[in-house]
Parts: structure tokens; C-alpha cells; sequence
């Protein structure tokens, strides 16, 4: 029987609620601030230190212990050097999905059930885990379901995609059936505006408000090429390192009638294809390998393995709506062309219901000519 929960209280609403609503059910509860990347931003703070100071206030308020781990070179191993890697071979990675992959869900899970000994472990994500009673499901031999949410616009399952069953065995998400203003609302009334008020982190968490390019130079030195139009074979620019730039991004290059987005990067060569038009047929892709699955689902596991295709659903964007798909080997053919599918990021798998799993994109296939017609009158 689950009795003590570890909550990675993150200095953020979500976390603390999630903590108040485990006390709230008689949990034992401990909060872990885990510091993952020690950097000062533009104004001279580290944020790490100010969301501390946030975790620290609200775990006085709520009489919770606060502890710290600290996991900053291992998140440099295992993440950030990835990251700058991938940027290198001319991918765009997810750091996200691997922070949760090899830190929260790997490493803190571990410290948290074998050093400190406790059941779980808890977190302010947006997401279900469908073991409702753990004990009674366990022993009924059923697995953890990934749920998508009760908040739709808040779903972070698609971050979660790439962790173990194993972790999930052991995770529970307090607010899968919470709504965002409904956790605000709950934070004024115990006492937690302060946390209520807190601006939200966005983008990667590392960069943030920095500008992209002048942070990723920082760490990857200028390679300048040129960028070829992907039509005519012309040079049409010079880049200067295809680190700089991800598919379907605006190149703004000027005296040209219509803006030029970028189509494809090749690294050994230094080149950058581009293409003129938002909507232009070579920016679209209905066909992507995949490395193999990281399954979340072993139902689904089993029929792709016994029939060799599964039909499910489809995001390589968290935002982006789900389209339906088929898995065929280690292919994944979408049933209508998608624009900007970008090698590095993850495509991740649904059911009407829960994640499936994920798997990082090697490359997306151009389209044939019917379908370049297709995309084509469509935009127009």
C-alpha cells in the first residue's frame, strides 16, 4: 500500500498543489527541489536559486520537509551535451523528453525509492496514471496506463512519452483531473498566491528569455554555407551554421517575392535547403523512420510485434492536434501530410485515451508527386 510520497516540488503552483492534495489524502509527504542546471541568466540570477526560494516558501506553508538533490553534471552528460550533439548533426532535439527520461524519471525515481525509501513518487505534471488504487490494480495484474488528462490544453503527456513503465509503475500525477485555473484557485485559497501569480516557464529551460542563436553560439563555433533553393538548385543566402536552424523555420532572406522557410539540412555538406512559400509541397511529409519505440503500453506492444502495423494516433508537437497514422516496422505513415516534421524531435503515440509511447524522428520522406499536387492545391 502506497503511505510515503516523494512530490518533486519545483518552486512552481502545480507542484505545491500537488503536494497539498497528497496531504490532503493522509499521505506521508517529503518535497525534493532537484537542481538540474546552474546558470546565470542575462540580468546576473540564477534562476535555479529563485525557484528554491519559491519551493522553500511554500513548503513552510504547507509543513512539508524540503530536501535537495543535486544533478547538474548529470544532466549535462545525459541531456544538454545530447542536445548540443543532435544540434551538430543537424537535428532539433527535445530536451524536455529527455530530462524527464534520464533525471526526473530515472535518477530521482531511483533516489527516491531505494536511498530514501519511499512507496512513490509524485509530480505537478499534467497527466493521469490510470493505477487509481495501486494495491487493488497490482493485484488484479493489470499495468499503469499513461492517461491523457483531464486538462487537454495543459497535456504533458507528450513529455512523458520517452520515461520507463517501471517509473510509472511507482509515479502518481495528483492533478490529472484538475483544470489549470482550478489549481490556481485552489493555490489563492490555501494561502499559495504567490505561487498563483508566478509567471510560467516556457521554451527550453536552460535557454530561457536568451535569444536561441546567440546562446547556442556560446557552444557551437560558426560553420557559414549556403542556402539552396530546393527548386532551382540556386544559391539564394549564406547561414551560418545549420545549428542555427530547424525545418520549416523563416530564413528571412531579403529582395525575394515570397519568404524562403527552410526544407532540409544536410550536415556532412553544410547545406541548407530551402523553400519559397509557407505552404510549399517540400516542406510537408507524410512518411517518417523512426528509432525503435519506447512502449508505454504493452497491448499495443504486442499487436505491432504480432501483426507487424498498429493504427493509433500521432504528435511530434505537444500543441499540434493528434492525426491518425499506422505504424508499419519502424516506419510511421500519416494518413494526410504533416509541414515541418523535424528529424531529433519525438513522435509520440495514442489511443483514444493514453500514451503509447515514443520514438525520436531520423528523417521524414518527401512527398511523391501526387501528393506534392495534392498539398499544393490545398494551399491555394
Amino acid at each position: 500500500m502506497i503511505r510515503n510520497v516523494v512530490v518533486g516540488i519545483s518552486g512552481g503552483v502545480d507542484s505545491a498543489i500537488s503536494a497539498h492534495l497528497l496531504k490532503e489524502r493522509g499521505y506521508n509527504v517529503l518535497g525534493v527541489f532537484m537542481r538540474n542546471w546552474d546558470e546565470n541568466d542575462e540580468a546576473g540570477r540564477c534562476s535555479g536559486e529563485l525557484d528554491l526560494k519559491d519551493a522553500e516558501w511554500a513548503c513552510q506553508r504547507l509543513d512539508i520537509e524540503l530536501r535537495q538533490v543535486n544533478y547538474v553534471k548529470q544532466y549535462w552528460m545525459a541531456v544538454f551535451t545530447q542536445f548540443l550533439d543532435d544540434y551538430q548533426q543537424g537535428l532539433t532535439p527535445n530536451p524536455d523528453i529527455l530530462c524527464n527520461k534520464h533525471i526526473k524519471f530515472d535518477l530521482f525515481h531511483t533516489h527516491c525509492r531505494e536511498r530514501l525509501q519511499y512507496d512513490a513518487v509524485a509530480t505537478g505534471h499534467y497527466a493521469a496514471n490510470s493505477w487509481g488504487n495501486y494495491l487493488e490494480q497490482q493485484l488484479q495484474g493489470e499495468e499503469p496506463r499513461l492517461l491523457i488528462p483531464q486538462d487537454k490544453f495543459k497535456d504533458q503527456t507528450f513529455f512523458l512519452s520517452g520515461i520507463s513503465q517501471r517509473s510509472l509503475r511507482h509515479t502518481m500525477f495528483p492533478l490529472g483531473c484538475m483544470l489549470k485555473t482550478e489549481v490556481k484557485q485552489l493555490a489563492r485559497q490555501i494561502g499559495l498566491q504567490r505561487l498563483a501569480e508566478k509567471r510560467e516557464s516556457t521554451g527550453i529551460c536552460f535557454v530561457g528569455k536568451r535569444n536561441f542563436k546567440s546562446f547556442i553560439g556560446e557552444y557551437l563555433s560558426p560553420r557559414p554555407g549556403p542556402f539552396i533553393d530546393i527548386d532551382t538548385g540556386c544559391e539564394v543566402g549564406q547561414h551560418e551554421g545549420i545549428h542555427q536552424w530547424t525545418i520549416g523555420q523563416r530564413c528571412r532572406l531579403s529582395s525575394f517575392l515570397q519568404p524562403y522557410f527552410v526544407a532540409r539540412k544536410e550536415p556532412l555538406r553544410n547545406i541548407i535547403y530551402v523553400a519559397s512559400g509557407h505552404e510549399h509541397p517540400a516542406l510537408h511529409s507524410n512518411r517518417l523512420t523512426i528509432d525503435p519505440i519506447n512502449w508505454l503500453c504493452s497491448t499495443a506492444k504486442t499487436r505491432y510485434v504480432q501483426e507487424g502495423r498498429l493504427r493509433c494516433r500521432f504528435r511530434f508537437q505537444h500543441t499540434k492536434p493528434l492525426v491518425n497514422c499506422s505504424i508499419i516496422e519502424e516506419e510511421v505513415v500519416l494518413d494526410s501530410p504533416l509541414r515541418a516534421i523535424t528529424p531529433g524531435q519525438y513522435a509520440v503515440f495514442y489511443d483514444d485515451q493514453a500514451c503509447l509511447g515514443s520514438a525520436r524522428i531520423l528523417r521524414s520522406k518527401p512527398l511523391d508527386q501526387l501528393e506534392q499536387q495534392t498539398v499544393k492545391h490545398r494551399a491555394t
